[in-house]
């Protein structure tokens, strides 16, 4: 009784979760998912097939199919076309000898289907068949492709990832005409279902690591995926350290590098971005001009970026640990000046540095988010106005707004906006230590820091590998070699094929 109960129970489900051979009953199921007649985007076209001489029908979501794209591939051949000899059954023969599509597949389950139509394609059904036929018309609005908007070149592509995920795939293939560059689509959210993108090289990658980002990815428990950045935070391992363990890049060409060494590419749809994994600190102020000026000038512009990084992290706590503690390493001209500065202010100088930084922090973020007619009122009011009526007030000294100036112009060099956050939150960290000990606190703090960094790791791959724990590479750094140079992949993220070219002799 009971088994009996439970096998009608499972009839009732595999009936309402697959197609069945009643073309009007099909037609009301779908019609159900979508909330049809009261959704007035889900279209319905009746059509007669002339060449099975069947009734069917064809259905899609408007704003989701390129509609000329369907009319000249889907409908006008389902009903001009009169081939009559037929030895296969209805869909492959439709796909075989009337359509003129080149990607179509058939499928049962409506779960299937309602991924389908949301994800633009047009799905046909016809009676006497207990499944649908799904063909790839996809014409989502897009932007075109445009020049990258945060991470500029002078020399190099300028061209940037875009909103659609087909426009990013050809922008990498355009990269990388590589046979063995493997795209693996995982889906993603429960209720507003996407696809994720993952690429990699298979003669390349490491597996295990292809797997284990794979398996991160298909672990993801959410309703819904609205961003690339939401990945990011899912697949992470230390979701509540300050380090990142990926990578986000606007650059088809940086993405495409990156998957020669052996990384793993995550693209998802909405996302003008790609994510690289996994990541390696020397990978954070790395750009793509580096390689596409000549060694000496790649590698000034690099040693420039480092000195910008010190600058940004430092500047405040030295000049602190410097007047307060250790002003005997100041010359004395120097000190007394900054003294005289300092006279008629009424507040210690750490309090002063939290004042500025805090207000530039606030300048910043304000920039950012002000509409762009405005947007030269905040350098005005934030330089001229609050600037110096402070200096003018006695409230901060004029040392001070340079010392605060030179950090954001620092902070600005650098490239990556998740490493610039970074350099901003630990800026704070150092000034309490240089407030507490002076220099000594600098010290230590940077110690801990350094033993941080040198303790965690990224899918298995060590952040400050190749050099700390060291691993045979090119020595792509803090400089780089000529790129001739460049002939061994870095070891630390176990590719398969150590060498990018053959040794050279000299």
């Amino acid at each position: 009784m009971f088994f009996s109960r439970k096998k009608q129970q499972n009839q009732r489900q595999m009936q309402a979760t697959a197609l069945t051979k009643n073309l009007n009953e099909n037609l009301e199921m779908l019609k159900s998912e979508f909330n049809y007649p009261k959704n007035k985007d889900f279209y319905i076209k009746e059509i007669f097939i002339a060449s099975l001489q069947k009734k069917g029908y064809l259905l899609y979501i408007n704003g989701t199919v390129d509609v000329k794209s369907m009319e000249q591939l889907v409908i006008r051949p389902l009903i001009n076309s009169q081939i009559k000899d037929k030895n296969e059954d209805d869909y492959p023969f439709l796909l075989h000898h009337v359509l003129t599509t080149v990607s179509g597949e058939e499928v049962q389950a409506i779960s299937s289907i309602v991924n389908d139509l949301l994800s633009g394609h047009t799905i046909i059904i016809i009676e006497g068949e207990a499944s649908a036929l799904t063909i790839s018309t996809e014409g989502f609005e897009t932007r075109q492709i445009e020049k990258p908007a945060n991470e500029t070149v002078i020399k190099g592509p300028k061209e940037s990832f875009t909103e659609s995920a087909s426009k990013n795939l050809s922008l990498i293939r355009k990269q990388l005409k590589n046979k063995d560059l493997v795209t693996e689509f995982v889906q993603v959210g429960k209720t507003d279902k996407q696809k994720v993108s993952l690429m990699y090289v298979q003669s390349i990658a490491d597996d295990d690591l292809v797997n284990r980002v794979k398996k991160r990815v298909e672990e993801i428990e959410a309703d819904a995926i609205p961003e690339l950045s939401f990945i990011e935070q899912h697949i992470e391992e230390r979701p509540y350290s300050l380090v990142p363990s990926c990578l986000m890049t606007e650059r088809p060409d940086r993405a495409a590098s990156f998957l020669r060494e052996g990384h793993v590419i995550i693209l998802y749809g909405p996302s003008p971005y790609a994510l690289v994994t996994p990541i390696t600190f020397w990978s954070l102020f790395h750009t793509g001009e580096d390689y596409y000026e000549r060694w000496a000038y790649g590698n000034f512009i690099r040693l420039i970026r480092l000195l910008a990084v010190m600058v940004a992290l430092l500047t405040p706590a030295i000049y602190i640990a410097a007047t307060n503690f250790h002003p005997e390493m100041l010359p004395t001209d120097l000190l007394l000046a900054i003294s005289a500065t300092r006279e008629m202010v009424p507040f210690p100088a750490i309090l002063e540095v939290l004042i500025m930084e805090l207000t530039f922090e606030l300048l910043r973020e304000a920039g950012i988010r002000i509409p762009t007619a405005i947007g030269p009122t905040i350098g005005i009011v934030g330089a001229l106005i609050l600037g110096q009526a402070a200096v003018d007030a006695n409230v901060i000294s004029p040392i001070m707004v340079i010392v605060v100036a030179i950090t954001g112009l620092a902070s600005f060099a650098i490239p990556e906006i998740g490493f610039s956050y970074i350099i901003r939150i630990l800026r704070f960290g150092f000034l309490i230590a240089a407030a507490v000990v002076g220099f000594y606190g600098i010290a230590l703090f940077m110690v801990v820091c350094l033993a941080y960094l040198a303790s965690i790791n990224t899918f298995g791959v060590a952040f400050l590998s190749p050099l700390a724990p060291h691993y045979p590479s090119s020595k792509d750094l803090i400089i780089r070699p000529p790129v001739w140079k460049l002939w061994l992949r870095p070891q630390n993220i176990q590719p398969k094929k150590r060498n990018r070219s053959n040794k050279p002799t000299s």
